[in-house]
């Protein structure tokens, strides 16, 4: 198979990102808008040893499974994903794919999955039900002002069509069309990433599923809006609005929030409900966006956890505690971890005496405290990272590194040196000393180590292991 060749392919598998999968003499093609179930007719735009990208050109025989999208840019916009998928076929994919992965890459056995694994839990009516949606501003070709969303995988905004995407809730674009009146009206632009020009960057709607409160925070690449009055009393007039706000992003950047909010009229957030618990929610708050399932996600967690009243629960990764609270009618305290502090401003002199800017700052597993904790504790160094924001490098807090040091009871937190070293990180966090420098042959034998480490845990833990993968939630 070559680059630019036409063949015609029968789909009979989905990828993760939504693309048909089909194979053509043992070749696998990966190609974008197709069903499981199509024939089509394919171009090969990218061929690789043993797979290849192509793009659809005609569906010769229709899925049974195909459906008409809701949405005429459902194809080019890269907010959702096989919309002309029938919804039933869909859960069954999903599920599918579930089950196949435990099997596949979590090792579970497969009848076990079959005495434990329940169905699919699917939405009645999988459409206007997202509680949160950012709409990037920008302009056509012909210099209109537009609200979209961008193309699949680029930062070409498609817009929505009339403004009212599917998904999302209609007072959605009762917002967008005040908005772009103001902004023709008041001349105010739309930011241009590429020249880094322009004032509105994105506007953020979230929607109370159950309270109907609605709130609205512009992304401006600048201090402030002009005219601010005009654009709240239009606002104001929506029903439900609570919370107007403005957020400043002037970074050249494509992440949407910057770190200051602030007020332009009535209360800087919002609430709605999960379950019986009322939740305040920030601009800035995680907060799940299809409240109708995560009622249903929570509910089952809560069921399968079994909690009599008497237990400690921690949320780790907690968020704004929307699990934590949802756990704590049933639990009798529940402790939610999140870390959120800003970098640390280090005296790097008092270090090693090098010139200010000069000394390196350490990943954690190349200190001396995260040498120690990944080789001779590689689970507790596994459960520290995971309770553990993702960044380029990763910051445990010294607290949380204590608290589950001491909950393992490890021996090798007996030891002088873990105090030794948690000090020294909890003085001068990544910019501490390093441990040791490992040669090839040195890293090869601490994996060892730590890959026999691992195995005597399992072998000791082994009951309580199969007594966990009995209680996967699924």
């Amino acid at each position: 198979m070559k680059k630019n060749d036409v063949v015609t392919v029968e789909v009979t598998d989905i990828g993760i990102g939504g693309e048909g999968i089909g194979k053509v003499d043992g070749y696998t093609l990966f190609i974008k808008d197709a069903v499981i179930g199509d024939t089509v007719e394919v171009k090969v735009m990218k061929a690789k040893k043993n797979y290849g990208y192509a793009r659809l050109m005609r569906i010769v025989k229709e899925s049974a499974f195909r459906v008409s999208a809701r949405c005429p840019e459902a194809r080019r916009c890269g907010g959702c994903q096989i919309q002309e998928m029938d919804y039933r076929k869909q859960l069954e994919f999903k599920n599918t794919k579930v089950r196949n992965n435990l099997i596949r890459l979590g090792s579970v056995e497969e009848e076990l999955l079959d005495q434990i694994m329940e169905p699919i839990a699917g939405m009645e009516e999988p459409f206007r039900y997202r509680n949160k949606a950012q709409f990037p501003i920008g302009v056509d070709k012909e210099g209109n002002l537009i609200a979209g969303f961008y193309a699949g995988r680029t930062h070409q905004i498609i817009p929505v069509p009339n403004r009212d995407c599917v998904l999302g809730v209609p007072e959605n674009k009762v917002i967008l069309d005040q908005i772009l009146d103001y902004m023709r009206e008041e001349k105010i632009s739309a930011y241009d990433e590429e020249r880094h020009k322009g004032l509105v960057r994105h506007v953020l709607i979230r929607y109370g599923y159950f309270t109907k409160e609605v709130m609205v925070c512009l992304i401006l690449n600048g201090n402030k809006i002009l005219k601010e009055e005009q654009l709240v009393k239009s606002l104001c007039e929506i029903p439900g609005m609570t919370s107007i706000t403005y957020n400043i992003n002037k970074e050249k950047t494509n992440v949407i929030m910057g770190s200051k909010v602030c007020p332009l009229w009535g209360q800087t957030y919002i609430t709605d409900y999960i379950g019986n618990v009322k939740y305040q929610i920030s601009p800035l708050s995680f907060y799940q966006v299809n409240p109708v399932q995560t009622e249903v996600l929570y509910g089952t967690a809560l069921e399968y956890a079994g909690l009599t009243g008497k237990e400690t629960v921690w949320d780790v990764y907690c968020g704004i505690g929307t699990i934590s609270l949802f756990l704590a009618q049933k639990a009798q305290k529940v402790y939610g971890v999140r870390l959120t502090k800003p970098r640390r401003a280090t005296n790097r002199n008092k270090l090693d005496g090098r010139p200010k800017g000069t000394l390196k700052r350490f990943r954690f597993e190349e200190t001396r405290l995260g040498f120690m904790l990944l080789y001779e504790t590689p689970v507790v160094y596994n459960l520290i990272m995971q309770s553990t924001p993702n960044s380029p490098f990763p910051e445990p807090s010294p607290d949380v590194i204590e608290i589950i040091a001491k909950a393992s009871k490890d021996p090798s937190f007996q030891k002088k040196k873990f105090a030794r070293y948690l000090e020294e990180y909890r003085e001068h966090g990544l910019y501490c000393r390093r441990g040791k420098k490992l040669t090839p042959e040195r890293k090869a034998y601490y994996e060892s180590v730590r890959n026999q480490k691992l195995k005597k845990f399992i072998s000791n833990n082994r009951k309580k292991i199969k007594a966990l993968k009995k209680r996967l939630i699924l």
